[in-house]
């Protein structure tokens, strides 16, 4: 097995949150990043609308704080999203000042070009064109490789947090504390033991459960499963935001179609070319995702349809080939489709979890010594749906606050535990593993089919009951198995999508982006996070 590995931060994830938080770190301590695959592979790379922030005089912070309420429907916590909204602009002016480039306005050396999405009053949305992940993953990433006292561990896939359950030698004063985490080398076949002061968990979301995500295929849930398995509380799992537009492409793989093409003037049409928003919401296209995502499947159903469209043929050509060229040239490429000429085919795919590890305002969770930020963790920011753009933010402005808090209470030496090294034994037959990949993609059909965009009692009691049945297998197949990176995440999936279920299960109520046929309105009685 592998040797044990010291660090005072182990930050596990390679997105926007778990790189910011070990930038402000580092120079403190050393710091091990650990990431499935590489430095450009994850959510926040694929991003592409932007970082919602106000930096006008036209707009104000009251506005933004207001939308972030109004969307998340009476379940946001007032105080983080006010610390979202305060803090934000001097995280982005931060990351402008480490080199990531937002898109300026025509012939302008400072004013920026602004967008405004679905949700915003204003427009507050600073972009890279359409491609505004890539540009604040790649300077993030650039920095981070730069510095000496960080370490990157590509190709890694975090398998448990280890906490007192693993270590020998301890003592009550041991108890709820994390020491790091198991991590399996893909490339060496070996788990290795990371042991840290403090760990981050950035792992980002768990959209690939569904079927149909605009997700990378390593969004499986891994933080949220392995906290969960540890004992650290999770919230609100039930809320999964579905992004109403993504590439309708049968065979191909997702890709988002950002909602800044609404937000730039784009007209949602059915299949007899009519605008349907307008009758679901007075906010027509630039409703809120939940909206809009529902309003979609409404129309797709009445007219049994495969998609709908996104018509931005109205617009002027090159304007639209400037602000979108990554969607532009995708689409021209992959499908054949010149979007300034014709219609965008687009159905909701799941997108973003708004629930995940419960933290405080600056990062920590239930256990000490463990934190987590962006996707996978539960601010209380997003409430019942998260506001456009938001999400890029958050992980700016809590991983940083999280850097902060450890800052100010480190400690200078380790826990004086012992580590066992991974006991791994008994190999099965590859052609047992062969048949179990069928519950995969069984997991991503029950939570497409069962726990999607309109749920009922129903339909949820029979996800129960069948996504228990593959849990059991995954975790006997899972304990007597030489691990790989498609079993953990199998397992992950598993574990989350149990806890999308369970969390479902227990609001009879719509609120969000949790919408129950035989519970439609919303009710007070569950104004409260789901806690599990």
């Amino acid at each position: 097995m592998g040797e044990l590995i010291r660090s005072d931060f182990l930050v596990i994830g390679g997105g926007i949150a778990g790189l910011n938080f070990a930038l402000h770190v580092a120079d403190h301590g050393k710091v091990n990043i650990v990431t499935k695959s590489g430095l450009t592979e994850s959510n926040t790379f694929y991003a592409q609308g932007g970082v919602a922030a106000v930096t006008t005089e036209e707009d104000s912070l009251n506005n933004h704080i207001e939308d972030t309420l109004v969307a998340g429907a009476g379940l946001c916590h007032q105080d983080a999203v006010e610390i979202l909204v305060n803090e934000g602009p001097q995280r982005v002016k931060e990351i402008i000042d480490w080199g990531v480039a937002f898109t300026k306005k025509n012939g302008s050396k400072s004013e920026y070009d602004l967008a405004r999405e679905g949700g915003h009053s204003h427009h507050r949305i600073l972009h890279a064109a359409d491609m505004t992940g890539a540009e604040i993953q790649k300077t993030l990433s650039t920095k981070a490789l730069k510095h000496p006292n960080i370490t990157v561990h590509e190709n890694c896939i975090a398998v448990d947090l280890i906490t007192e359950h693993h270590v020998l030698n301890n003592l009550q004063a041991a108890f709820n504390i994390c020491f790091g985490a198991y991590v399996l080398k893909e490339d060496e076949e070996k788990v290795y033991s990371f042991q840290a002061k403090y760990t981050m968990l950035a792992t980002g979301g768990a959209s690939k459960v569904f079927l149909h995500s605009t997700n990378p295929d390593i969004a499986t849930g891994d933080g949220v499963a392995m906290a969960s398995r540890a004992g650290v509380r999770i919230a609100n799992m039930e809320f999964v935001q579905f992004h109403p537009t993504s590439l309708y492409n049968p065979g191909g793989k997702s890709f988002l179609i950002s909602e800044a093409l609404r937000g730039h003037g784009g007209h949602l049409k059915n299949g007899s070319g009519q605008r349907f928003m307008p009758y679901y919401d007075k906010r027509e296209e630039l409703a809120p995702r939940d909206i809009v995502a529902r309003a979609i499947d409404s129309e797709m159903k009445k007219k049994r349809e495969e998609c709908v469209f996104l018509d931005m043929t109205h617009l002027d050509k090159e304007d639209v080939k400037t602000r979108f060229p990554n969607i532009y040239n995708y689409c021209l490429k992959e499908t054949g489709l010149d979007i300034t000429e014709k219609p965008i085919p687009v159905v909701p795919a799941a997108h973003y979890i708004c629930g995940g590890i419960i933290t405080s305002l600056t990062g920590q969770t239930s256990m000490q010594n463990l934190f987590a930020s962006g996707e996978v963790a539960h601010t209380g920011v997003h409430g019942a749906n998260r506001l456009a753009s938001n999400s890029l933010l958050e992980g700016l402005v809590f991983s940083h606050r999280a850097a902060m808090k450890v800052l100010r209470k480190r400690t200078r030496e380790f826990h004086n535990v012992f580590i066992p090294e991974w006991d791994e034994s008994g190999i099965i037959d590859k052609y047992e593993w062969f048949l179990l990949k069928h519950n995969l993609q069984e997991i991503q059909n029950i939570m497409w089919d069962y726990v999607g965009i309109v749920r009922s009692k129903k339909q949820l009691l029979r996800a129960e009951r069948r996504t228990y049945v593959i849990f059991e297998e995954v975790e006997e197949y899972y304990k007597r198995s030489k691990l790989t990176t498609e079993l953990i995440q199998l397992r992950n999936m598993a574990t989350v999508a149990f806890l999308i279920i369970k969390s479902a299960l227990r609001r009879n109520e719509s609120r969000g982006l949790h919408y129950m046929q035989d519970f439609p309105d919303s009710n007070d009685k569950f104004l409260k996070d789901t806690i599990v």
